[in-house]
């Protein structure tokens, strides 16, 4: 049973007098432990495929389903919890809160949850050792690297141990080798601790770290998918 499956998912907007349709009717499943990547010229759907996914907007048509719940037919409030407890999202700016250090980024998507302050701090502690930012812990965003800061968002994405990542541009606006870095740390904790993760780029060799690659192109999506993912799935 896939982890993730979109069927026959459409999407439209309205723009003055014209209404965009970025996506329509279109289906894809993701199983668990999978790495796809989604390259596609602007305007072409990706960033609004991620959103979909993770919940935070709504298909016109279609259903959305995620570890057997379909999302699609939560309300504002569930779909709030929902995402609270499976959902993480890394973003291409960080989105770090400059007044809060590292290690308290970290913690806020566990303060949605009913963990003690003991599993917390484990989660929390967890999620830096990951990134390898624990002798990090108590800095702020400006003491940080902008890969610093990355990994702390990272580390924030993965802290609720969520069914499914979704990375939206997550290497945009770093320099080469700290883009090399987080690649290697993606797919790393991709191969290591089996998340899940659906990576959105426009990057053809930042797509390539993914064991599974998508082409969104006049809503649909065109494959490529490398050897050795070939063989891990026959």
């Amino acid at each position: 049973m896939p982890l993730v499956e979109l069927n026959q998912v459409s999407k439209r907007f309205r723009q003055g007098d014209e209404t965009i349709t970025p996506l329509d009717r279109v289906s894809l499943q993701i199983h668990e432990g999978e790495f796809v990547s989604l390259m596609g010229p602007s305007g072409t759907g990706k960033s609004t495929l991620l959103n979909l996914v993770s919940g935070i907007d709504r298909p016109d048509s279609g259903t959305i389903t995620v570890d057997g719940t379909e999302i699609t037919q939560l309300s504002r409030g569930k779909l709030a919890d929902w995402r609270a407890a499976n959902l993480g999202y890394i973003f291409q700016t960080h989105n770090l809160i400059p007044v809060l250090t590292a290690y308290e980024n970290v913690e806020l998507p566990t303060l949605l949850l009913k963990l003690s302050a003991a599993e917390r701090r484990e989660r929390v502690e967890l999620a830096l050792q990951a990134v390898a930012l624990t002798d990090r812990a108590d800095h702020y965003p400006r003491q940080l690297s902008g890969g610093q800061e990355q990994r702390v968002g990272i580390a924030r994405a993965i802290v609720a141990h969520p069914k499914v990542v979704v990375a939206d541009e997550p290497t945009g606006s770093l320099d080469v080798e700290t883009s090399e870095q987080i690649q290697q740390l993606l797919q790393r904790l991709n191969q290591e601790l089996n998340i899940t993760l659906l990576m959105v780029t426009h990057d053809q060799h930042v797509a390539s770290i993914a064991a599974r690659r998508l082409t969104l192109d006049h809503g649909t999506f065109i494959e490529t998918t490398s050897k050795e993912y070939e063989e891990t799935r026959t």
